[in-house]
């Protein structure tokens, strides 16, 4: 612009306006001024808005008193980029934060690590954000703002806590697992041999907790590790803590080790060649080993497993512990199908290589090797006929009370012979602890909320010193009422999500094959089989039965 020039001072760091009087022949007014910095090579450098007001305001008084002295004004200056930093309380994570600079210095990924060393961020430091907080800036407009995380330090890990490791195998660990014969047979007779142990055997060994692993803030310096904790170590029934080695357990007495929830316990074991009228019922505080059959009219009673290396044939049997027979089980079934002469009750699960006219009464799951027919099941788990990883056995003919999955390879027979599951009873158990939990819940909710109006009215008054005390007590009573409350919300909570997995749970599947006659009931939703279906999944959602094909 004739009479107007831009330009920068010696040390090319501040910018300088010059106004000839004589020379401008346009109106110069402070907008002008601006326009022509930002349409000029100077466009980026940081402005001083009052300066340029000034110089146009010399330059009017120079016209009005007609002098040509010429006008110089410093306007604007270089700026350089601004960096900060920011570690943060623990030291385990440094930020930067770039101002984008004026027409000034931009920052380099050299620059900028010379300056964290500076600062005292060391170590953790990602050269990769650096760069891309330095090309950002590059492009940025002065005065733009970016924050980036830049450097992590590492978290001390606290060391395992010290585990307990079995010495021998688990008798738990027995149920199921057929021996293989040659690399394609598998003996469905034989589950492996019984696992006992002498007096004095070694058990379980402490193993020691770990020491972790160090950490580092961003600063460099070590942050020690914290070793992990010792776990309780104590002998259960049976067993004994090593007089030369306190991590150690050994057997006290010989019988059947078990490991189950961090705890070794051995049980005594009563062991026979056959339970029949030769020795008589057999009632024993422990486990109970026969190498034989159980025959008509016998009885055994255990408070640990039963385990029947045999066949059972019209026999009571009750155990406080598993029940395995590793052969099968018969009885018979009066007409109506409510006296069976086979009777298995337990308090674990039940496993049975192939079962007729049974009546099965356990808390836990119940297993059959091959089949079952013309039986009774009330238990508190899963039905499972056939091999655990692909059960493809048979079952028909039975009535069924379960709380979990019914799988089979074929569920119902050809000739349409009724098979029953009914999934109500553990639900309707569920349900009757939900509605009483709920009953409770909302009577505590109902008694808080009119002790806190009455709490607040007694802290919002003159409380006399004498009264003091009780009135303390009173709010420790308040606060330990609240922290109820919220343990039973939490409990009703969890009981609606058990709720709603169970309804998810429960299903029958057919591995084969599935016939017309079977039955399935949870409360007054019943689903039947008019038809043979091949391959299916009968599972219960949206309150209704659904059938879905197996893929």
């Amino acid at each position: 612009m004739l009479g107007i020039t831009l330009q920068v001072d010696d040390t090319d760091q501040y910018l300088d306006l010059n106004i000839d009087p004589d020379l401008v022949k346009d109106k110069v007014e402070a907008n002008v001024i601006f326009e022509l910095v930002q349409k000029s090579e100077f466009k980026y450098f940081f402005i001083f808005d009052e300066d340029i007001i000034e110089a146009v305001n010399n330059y009017q008084s120079a016209t009005k008193n007609n002098t040509s002295e010429l006008i110089e004004h410093r306007i604007g200056e270089r700026r350089d980029t601004q960096i900060k930093f920011r570690i943060v309380e623990d030291q385990l994570s440094a930020y930067l934060t770039i101002t984008t600079g004026y027409a000034g210095k931009l920052p380099s990924v050299k620059s900028l690590l010379k300056e964290l060393n500076t600062f005292g961020i060391k170590r953790g430091i990602s050269k990769k954000r650096l760069l891309n907080l330095v090309q950002q800036s590059a492009q940025a407009f002065p005065g733009e703002v970016f924050e980036e995380l830049i450097a992590k330090g590492l978290a001390p890990r606290v060391g395992k806590s010290s585990k307990l490791k079995p010495l021998v195998q688990n008798a738990l660990d027995r149920i199921l697992k057929p021996q293989t014969m040659g690399s394609t047979r598998v003996d469905m007779r034989n589950l492996g041999e019984i696992i006992c142990v002498q007096k004095d055997t070694e058990l379980l060994r402490r193993m020691p907790p770990t020491e972790g692993r160090s950490g580092f803030t961003v600063g460099g310096d070590i942050i020690d590790a914290k070793s992990g904790e010792w776990v309780k170590f104590k002998p259960g029934d049976g067993t004994v803590i090593s007089d030369g080695d306190e991590n150690l357990l050994l057997a006290d007495i010989s019988g059947m080790p078990k490991f189950k929830d961090q705890k070794m316990w051995v049980d005594n074991i009563f062991t026979c060649k056959g339970v029949n009228v030769g020795c008589g019922n057999v009632n024993y505080d422990g486990s109970v080993l026969v190498n034989g059959d159980v025959t008509e009219k016998m009885e055994i009673h255990a408070t640990g497993d039963v385990t029947i290396n045999g066949f059972v044939e019209s026999a009571t049997i009750h155990a406080g512990g598993d029940i395995i027979i590793t052969e099968g089980a018969m009885g018979k079934v009066n007409d109506s199908a409510t006296e069976y002469s086979t009777s298995l009750t337990s308090k674990g699960s039940v496993h049975v290589q192939h079962g007729q006219g049974l009546d099965i009464h356990c808390k836990g799951n119940v297993t059959v090797g091959r089949q079952l027919a013309y039986s009774r099941i009330n238990c508190g788990g899963k039905v499972t006929v056939g091999a655990i990883d692909k059960p493809n056995g048979n079952i028909f003919a039975s009535t069924i009370t379960c709380q979990g999955p019914v799988t089979a390879g074929t569920l119902g027979a050809v000739s349409g012979s009724n098979l029953s599951i009914d999934f109500s009873e553990g639900f309707n158990t569920l349900l009757e602890r939900i509605d009483t939990l709920d009953e409770f819940l909302n009577k505590t909710i109902h008694n808080n909320n009119r002790h806190l109006e009455r709490i607040n009215l007694i802290n919002s008054k003159f409380i006399p010193k004498d009264m003091q005390g009780r009135v303390e007590e009173a709010n420790q009573l308040f606060q330990i009422e609240k922290q109820l409350l919220a343990w039973l919300q939490s409990k009703s909570k969890e009981m609606h999500k058990t709720k709603e997995l169970y309804q998810t749970d429960i299903r029958l599947i057919a591995n084969k094959r599935l016939y017309p006659g079977v039955v399935v009931k949870l409360n007054n939703r019943t689903w039947r089989a008019d038809r043979e279906y091949d391959r299916a999944n009968i599972c219960f959602h949206g309150h209704q039965w659904h059938v879905e094909p197996l893929i």
